[in-house]
């Protein structure tokens, strides 16, 4: 909260979102993936492996070594917190390049969902429980839609802001090539 202090509403939801993006890929992610490295959720132990066994009873790509999620949790666990961070950064300090970088985590945030989900969908979706309300319209849809629905928003924020710059710079005579 003290990040977005002297923000706009929009930019002190973006901050909140990115914070609490960045933690759920470095506190969740990371930790499943270190999990999965060394042996499998479903035999572990502690809060975390608790939490990816919760979430295992809806996916169970979650609970045992499952190439293609370890793979994507790689991935958004270093690169897309990072971003997020980074992100974080760039609009405190109003930095120039914070549409590149908004940009850039939501398309990673969106091609992580389609290749978390994709496989799946392509083979009938055997490790998804689909039968039980709680796991398929919570778990899989509610808590996965978000990282669908708010990279979208923030994608089309982008788009209008920069739609702005540029208008801005063609109304003072400037070429942009």
């Amino acid at each position: 909260l003290r990040l977005g202090r002297g923000r706009g509403a929009a930019d002190r939801g973006v901050l909140a979102w990115l914070c609490y993006d960045a933690l759920v890929h470095f506190v969740l992610e990371g930790p499943f993936v270190y999990l999965s490295l060394v042996g499998n959720v479903a035999d572990s132990e502690g809060l975390i492996a608790s939490l990816c066994k919760e979430y295992g009873k809806a996916d169970v790509r979650w609970l045992y070594f499952d190439p293609t999620i370890v793979s994507v949790e790689i991935l958004t666990a270093v690169l897309d917190g990072s971003l997020a961070l980074f992100l974080v950064y760039a609009i405190v300090k109003e930095k120039y390049y914070r549409h590149f970088i908004q940009i850039t985590l939501c398309v990673c945030e969106l091609y992580g969902d389609w290749m978390t989900f994709c496989p799946e969908w392509v083979t009938g979706s055997p490790n998804l429980n689909t039968s039980n309300w709680l796991y398929f319209w919570v778990y899989l849809v509610f808590f996965n839609g978000v990282w669908v629905l708010v990279p979208a928003l923030l994608l089309w924020q982008s788009w209008v802001e920069l739609k702005k710059i540029h208008h801005r710079g063609a109304g003072s005579g400037r070429k942009f090539q």
